[in-house]
């Protein structure tokens, strides 16, 4: 592809490319995410690419691969196109019939079609699924429409046209003026306000100025970013250009975790199509202005998302946080004025220059605009990527959009913004979801992570599990996070293995106070929001392990004893299954025998007796 000069001559290639595709054809669109690709998506992608080309269907048949579409509980999923036909856990084992009934007979294969589990009814298109019926997908929407690793695609579907409305018809005031109207806040956790952050690294004295994309998340669950980068890296891309044009800034870096290779990949080969094509480098179109973005692959700290970590880690040193006397915006990689944003908050710009400020602010509630995306996963029955208007309650999120919890278990509690944000009981999913509604409550946006938790969750456990997350990520640099944490994660081990005192509770609060209060960065900062929370809205389950040595929902292995009810058929499911040999069947048709000694209470009796014969207590 030649190199582009001028704005005429990307708008006459987005009309050539336009023109030359033949909307009527045939198009088989798969999902290449990494979600998709860890259910046998690689597979299946080779499986159609052989068919249609033993059928000699290719002069007729596209096959494009694609990032995720969000709807992960069923995938992989394919949509044919132009009558966008959604066939989901499709199998290389589906391909031949698909071919043969679907695009060459028109014929839907009914069992291939997503079914409604509350209604019986078979959805044959996307949006007559519930799962993306409530969404208003301004972000994800694309992911399905575009080969990542083809720029055509993405300049097909208007993209760059923000970039250019900014070169050209903009000042860098202007533009940063329009992303302050439009309150664009950041996605990436504190929720800080997009336009004040760019404002403050503009004016900041010092050149070089840098602007940064962070896609470093590490929240256990989340994967916004990751598969934004995946299936559309040029939104991050043309996001970071309009930035880097309003703070004048002509330096950029993907920060990327390694353990995401589809992510860097896909976003390595935007950049190289983007340079070629003019739209990234010198004298973009040819509007003086000039900027250079390249990659660099962090190693998988979690305090690594951390913006002053983030920045030791790009400059070759241990990735540890400094304390924010001044801010990255002023003084940030290399000591020089530095703008960071996550992808999803990069990503949302092109729509701000695009529909205008005003169009964006009618979206989501009145502090926190537009779209956000969640990971939603956990005791769900549709897990996947959603995007819904901020301000959409936690109930339409789980029970609407998720499908509610499986096996008719009741809900118990959400945690929202990762490792350390709080979890909310079931009382509160009235709750609009904004930044400043889940604040209120002890819990954060954070970057979007959603995990929802039923009646076989225990809230001690949980508490104790994502403290141990984080001490194992803490860097261990200020003593109120390295030991803090230490000494809380040994208080819960203590409470769920039978050893807690009346006085934990309060030995709990007291060192979440001082993390709060005097930890280095926003990890020892925020890390007590588990403990907390669990503590607010679920007391009577920590009293219970302390006070009657008994754990309700039944997980903690030193507080529950696994025993055989009279109404056990004596089967022997359990026999073949228990690693210990200690079930035993005396007499045939009668209740199996638990041997309590030999017990290592692994639970998978439990798991595997369909009658409830196994009762844990």
């Amino acid at each position: 592809m030649n190199r582009l000069s001028s704005p005429q001559e990307l708008e006459a290639l987005r009309e050539s490319i336009v023109q030359s595709r033949d909307t009527s054809r045939r198009c088989l669109t798969i999902c290449g995410g990494t979600g998709c690709l860890a259910l046998g998506a690689e597979e299946l992608i080779d499986a159609f690419r052989s068919e249609v080309d033993s059928r000699g269907l290719s002069s007729g048949v596209n096959i494009r691969v694609t990032g995720c579409p969000g709807f992960c509980e069923r995938g992989p999923l394919v949509v044919i196109e132009p009558e966008n036909i959604l066939y989901q856990r499709v199998r290389p084992k589906d391909v031949a019939e698909i071919v043969s009934e679907t695009i060459v007979s028109g014929k839907i294969i009914d069992r291939l079609l997503y079914v409604d589990p509350n209604t019986g009814q078979k959805a044959v298109h996307e949006n007559e699924i519930p799962f993306y019926r409530k969404q208003l997908r301004l972000l994800l929407a694309d992911s399905s429409r575009i080969d990542p690793n083809n720029i055509d695609d993405y300049i097909a579907l208007g993209g760059y046209s923000a970039l250019v409305k900014a070169l050209f018809n903009m000042s860098p005031v202007d533009v940063l003026e329009e992303v302050r109207t439009a309150n664009l806040r950041g996605r990436g956790g504190g929720g800080f306000a997009t336009a004040r952050k760019w404002q403050t690294t503009r004016d900041a004295e010092g050149e070089p100025k840098y602007v940064i994309c962070n896609c470093d998340e590490g929240d256990p669950g989340a994967f916004m970013d990751r598969s934004l980068m995946e299936g559309n890296p040029h939104s991050a891309i043309e996001g970071m250009l309009i930035g880097a044009y309003a703070i004048g800034s002509n330096e950029g870096f993907i920060y990327v975790r390694n353990e995401y290779p589809l992510a860097v990949l896909h976003a390595g080969t935007a950049i190289r199509q983007a340079e070629e094509c003019g739209l990234l480098g010198d004298n973009i179109l040819g509007s003086g202005f000039s900027c250079r973005i390249s990659i660099n692959r962090g190693g998988g700290a979690f305090v690594c998302g951390e913006s002053t970590a983030l920045m030791a880690s790009l400059e070759g040193k241990v990735g540890e946080p400094r304390a924010k006397y001044t801010h990255t915006s002023e003084k940030g990689l290399w000591e020089k004025p530095t703008n960071l944003n996550n992808v999803e908050t990069w990503a949302n710009v092109p729509l701000i220059i695009n529909n205008g400020a005003d169009w964006y602010r009618q979206i989501g509630t009145e502090n926190s605009k537009g779209t956000k995306i969640f990971s939603l996963v956990g005791k769900v029955n549709n897990t996947g990527l959603v995007e819904v208007p901020m301000g959409m309650t936690l109930r339409e999120i789980v029970m609407d959009i998720g499908g509610g919890v499986p096996k008719g278990n009741r809900l118990k509690a959400i945690q929202t913004g990762g490792p350390s944000g709080g979890c909310i009981p079931e009382s509160m999913l009235d709750i609009p979801v904004d930044f400043d509604e889940l604040d209120k409550v002890g819990s954060m946006m954070g970057s979007g992570g959603m995990i929802v938790m039923d009646e076989t969750n225990c809230m001690v456990d949980i508490a104790r599990y994502f403290i141990s997350f984080l001490e194992g990520e803490s860097c261990g640099k200020c003593v109120p996070c390295r030991e803090g944490l230490k000494r809380m994660h040994e208080i819960l081990t203590d409470i769920t293995e039978g050893r807690g005192e009346e006085e934990d509770i309060e030995r709990l609060e007291h060192l979440s106070e001082t993390l709060t209060d005097s930890a280095l960065c926003g990890l020892g900062q925020t890390a007590p929001n588990p403990v907390l929370t669990s503590i607010r809205y679920f007391r009577d389950e920590y009293q219970a392990h302390i006070r009657d040595k008994r754990c309700p929902a039944g997980v903690c292995k030193a507080l529950i004893t696994y025993s055989i009810s009279d109404k056990c058929p004596g089967c022997g499911l359990c026999i073949k299954l228990c690693p210990q040999g200690a079930i035993t069947l005396v007499e045939k048709k009668k209740p199996v025998l638990l041997d309590q000694e030999k017990c290592i209470k692994c639970g998978a009796c439990y798991d595997v007796c369909r009658l409830d014969s196994v009762i844990v207590k």
